[in-house]
């Protein structure tokens, strides 16, 4: 009892706070939108009071919300630190990047491994906690102006440290909290990812008015409170994957997703994605806004918050219409037509035009991300769904330090222009040979029968 009235207590506070209304308002609408509420109670159990109407597919989201708000908040302070702070060359800017992305390479599986054998709400929450310390460390080293390229190659070491094990046991959460309903769950999902980080994109915004410092804390804070909500989740099923050795539960994911067709070809997408689309948005896009257009903070902040927008846009008219029955088809459409949205970036001739480039290639990218993740979730064995989107990401995250580098090369080779039209060309190219001679084309996963 005494546990349950301290818990009581915290919901009371939340929905007494302005901050905590609006919380409340926005996952009610989220349930709205999903059309009912789950039936995922028997997997997880939320901890807060009634009152505060949060169910387990609320809780979930308010955690993935936060992240994402951090990331959108994050991808913008990092590239203006680096690139315009700094003033960097393109070189070390993709290095930085990379540096950024490389924990995942060797971190991601193994947090796969530890969501399955201890429960990916108490991975996600633990590991969600330690990333409200490397923004506090960056926003120390701003105050302080201590701020240098080795500062920011930590705080991308420790900050990659904890996205590599977040990612997959959040995502392992997902099925758990879906109510039989992946599809629909994996939009809503993704509907509230990329809409806080729209938010978290604007508040970047702000760096330079606010300072660098004020704003990194702010970071900290968002991350704290969706570890929070994550931690109000409590597993009531005893993992199976707890009697296996950790090493032999990630072979076992991975010979589950070599022996699955579909989810081969997904993994091989997801590289060419890490490398040429990646590459080109945390490395090409913000070196030519500042070299091509001669923009700053605010100027990167709408680039990003565009891209965004268009990602959410697309999520909220699949949720209107409903699920997509031939995933594979709608993710091989989505990423052609990307491949040359990306390359009209190339000749952009004003800012407004590379923004409503931006705009359109989110577009295309909230219905291949929706896709990609869609088809993973539902083919994934209940047993090891941490693990097998631990592998999802490892493809996504592990070619991004390829990319990342490969983009700071080009661009100081040809420029961030032609560096652009050279990615978007090889998609293009990888994309038609999927279709020509993969499964993609034809792929129909059982749940959209």
């Amino acid at each position: 009892m005494g546990r349950c009235s301290a818990v009581g207590s915290l919901g009371d506070a939340l929905v007494a706070t302005p901050g905590g209304k609006k919380l409340v308002r926005l996952l009610t609408v989220a349930r709205t939108v999903v059309g009912r509420r789950t039936s995922a109670g028997h997997n997880l159990r939320p901890l807060l009071p009634r009152e505060v109407c949060l169910n387990p597919l609320h809780l979930y989201l308010s955690g993935t919300a936060s992240w994402f708000m951090s990331a959108g908040l994050q991808g913008v302070m990092f590239s203006w630190l680096v690139a315009m702070v700094l003033f960097e060359t393109p070189e070390k800017v993709g290095l930085a990047q990379t540096i950024f992305l490389l924990p995942g390479l060797f971190l991601v599986l193994l947090g796969g491994g530890l969501g399955d054998r201890y429960g990916p709400a108490r991975v996600a929450t633990v590991a969600q906690c330690f990333g409200v310390l490397p923004p506090l460390f960056l926003a120390w080293a701003v105050y302080t102006e201590a701020l240098s390229f080795s500062t920011m190659l930590l705080f991308a070491v420790a900050m990659g440290c904890v996205q590599a094990i977040v990612t997959p046991a959040r995502d392992g959460l997902l099925n758990e909290v879906a109510g039989g309903r992946v599809q629909r769950t994996v939009m809503l999902t993704s509907l509230m990812q990329f809409g806080f980080q729209i938010v978290g994109v604007l508040l970047a915004g702000l760096a330079d008015r606010v300072g660098g410092a004020i704003v990194l804390l702010a970071q900290s804070l968002i991350i704290a409170t969706g570890a929070l909500a994550l931690s109000q989740l409590r597993p009531l099923d005893v993992l199976q994957s707890q009697q296996q050795n950790l090493i032999g539960g990630i072979r076992e994911g991975a010979r589950t997703v070599l022996d699955s067709p579909g989810m081969r070809s997904i993994c091989i997408q997801n590289i060419a994605m890490g490398i040429l689309f990646m590459g080109s948005f945390m490395v090409t896009m913000p070196l030519l806004v500042r070299e091509v257009f001669s923009g700053s903070a605010g100027e990167l902040s709408a680039v990003n918050a565009v891209n965004a927008f268009g990602l959410s846009l697309t999520i909220a008219i699949l949720l209107r219409f409903g699920d997509i029955q031939r995933q594979g088809r709608a993710l091989l459409l989505a990423q052609g037509i990307g491949a040359l949205v990306l390359l009209c970036g190339g000749i952009a001739p004003t800012l407004p035009a590379f923004l409503f480039v931006s705009f359109a290639w989110g577009v295309c990218g909230g219905m291949a991300m929706t896709m990609s993740r869609t088809i993973m979730q539902e083919l994934a064995p209940p047993q090891q769904r941490a693990r097998v989107m631990s592998f999802y990401a490892l493809t996504f995250m592990g070619a991004g330090p390829i990319g990342a580098t490969v983009a700071g090369l080009m661009v100081g080779a040809f420029g961030p222009q032609m560096a652009l039209m050279v990615a978007a060309s090889v998609m293009t190219v990888v994309v038609l040979t999927m279709a020509l001679f993969g499964n993609l084309w034809r792929l129909q996963t059982q749940a959209a029968v």
